[in-house]
């Protein structure tokens, strides 16, 4: 086992070591495509023989594609046919049939043409579109309520009585003031983000807190969930005082997606039904149902703009749109696995998502292009004696007012990455694992619930 193990290793750093070799050059058609299509594909797909109308043998013939539509798409392989079928683990579907898989080394060059865009010759240009994504933040982003609402004097309420410690299932601080809320059951906990001590606590008599959002301007605290098959609704809080403001939705299970557009002036939620719902906070009605999901919503987020409405479910969708007009405008595609969470840039510009595939992508909301992946973000290790597949999910992710993405997942770790995907630092959750994660407002601490029910406050200046 030892042995297996020490060869496995050796294997995936080689392979690791070619595919960065691969990125070093600038990988073409006429120097490193055409000859590995020329020894395995063209007896089918070459200029005497196209069989679903797919011909390798020439650059302008591959761009072309088959009877199916395009195989290539410039700059994403998980998107492009040709890659797909070469990689397929099925020996009855897989390319080329009725032969060995690809070497790993030719199948690294394929996926390096691909993703770097294409390119016909080594003189030749990327297909891959140049793109602006720098983070600037928005214009009303470091604006500062003049009298940012934080909680005094909250009415003591009754704590119900648990044998154990529920799991932090939601969580998020003010964007202005030292305060954050965490779930717990019928209630909430109310903390001081900086000196981690318990202002007091909301009674939430729904049942268990899906979500937590604080409203832009810190003024209000939007919690969803519910009961478990039974109900589920969205309540609006007054952050000063504690009072409940808003109610709305009246659903037969629990919210487990919810957000507050960034005006106030509408909710959307979902859940289990796979339908969003878009209700007015001024008066409860119902302003857009928006079925396209085909299994469980599991996020919900308006741009900081509030000119979109992103959800995912699942399945690994993701749909942006229109909530004034309850329209779709794209859909987003690359996770393989449910969507656990998904979150805004400040400047409205890119939208984090991260799933249970163990992926985070940063998309261009422009045309829906994953400008930058991590790829096993949250790598668990295998324990000793172990078989099988290892649950890698990305659980939560939370961008704070920089372009900093915060991210837990199933490895037991809390992650900070910068606004290009490279990390920047990761702590260990020893009791738990870490399911919700926020920014304290002031940008020095990063903090994430865990299933323990415990909470974790760490210092930026203290890695």
């Amino acid at each position: 086992m030892i042995r297996y193990t020490i060869a496995l290793l050796i294997l995936i750093f080689c392979l690791a070591q070619s595919s960065f070799a691969a990125d070093e050059q600038v990988v073409n058609f006429e120097d490193d495509i055409k000859p590995i299509f020329r020894q395995h594909c063209l007896i089918c797909h070459g200029n005497d023989t196209q069989e679903a109308d797919i011909n390798l043998q020439s650059h302008g013939s591959v761009m072309k594609g088959g009877s199916g539509g395009k195989i290539v798409v410039p700059g994403r392989s998980s998107q492009s046919l040709l890659y797909q079928a070469i990689i397929n683990p099925d020996d009855g579907a897989r390319m080329p049939p009725d032969s060995p898989p690809l070497a790993d080394e030719k199948i690294a060059l394929i996926k390096t043409w691909i993703d770097s865009g294409l390119r016909a010759s080594k003189n030749s240009n990327s297909l891959v579109k140049a793109r602006d994504i720098t983070f600037v933040p928005a214009q009303n982003a470091g604006q500062k309520p003049g009298n940012p609402a934080m909680p005094s004097s909250l009415p003591e309420i009754s704590v119900p009585s648990l044998t154990r410690q529920m799991a932090v299932l939601a969580m998020d601080a003010s964007p202005w003031s030292p305060v954050m809320v965490a779930s717990g059951y019928e209630n909430l906990r109310v903390l001081n983000s900086v000196t981690e001590e318990e202002i007091g606590r909301i009674a939430y008599p729904e049942g268990e807190p899906h979500v937590i959002r604080f409203s832009r301007d810190g003024s209000l605290l939007m919690v969803a969930g519910g009961r478990p098959v039974e109900s589920g609704t969205v309540v609006l809080y007054d952050v000063a005082t504690g009072e409940r403001k808003v109610e709305v939705g009246d659903e037969i299970d629990t919210v487990i997606a919810a957000d507050l557009s960034p005006d106030q002036t509408m909710v959307a939620l979902g859940g289990s039904g796979r339908v969003v719902k878009i209700y007015s906070t001024a008066d409860g009605s119902l302003l857009h149902k928006l079925e396209k999901h085909t299994e469980w919503i599991t996020d919900i987020a308006f741009s900081p703009d509030g000119r979109t409405l992103a959800s995912a479910d699942r399945a690994g969708g993701i749909h942006l749109w229109d909530p004034d007009v309850g329209k779709i405008r794209l859909t987003l595609a690359e996770h393989k696995d449910a969507v656990r969470a998904i979150d805004w840039r400040s400047d409205s510009k890119v939208l984090a998502s991260v799933g249970e595939d163990g992926l985070i992508v940063w998309w261009d909301v422009t045309d829906g292009f994953p400008v930058s992946q991590v790829a096993g973000a949250h790598p668990r290790v295998r324990p000793p004696g172990t078989y099988g597949t290892i649950p890698n999910g990305v659980l939560s992710a939370r961008f704070d007012q920089t372009g900093r993405l915060a991210t837990t997942g199933r490895d037991k770790k809390l992650r900070v990455w910068d606004p290009k995907g490279k990390a920047l630092s990761d702590y260990n959750v020893e009791t738990g694992i870490p399911l919700s994660c926020c920014f304290s407002s002031d940008g020095q601490h990063v903090i994430c619930g865990d299933s323990a029910g415990q909470i974790h406050f760490f210092d930026f200046n203290n890695k």
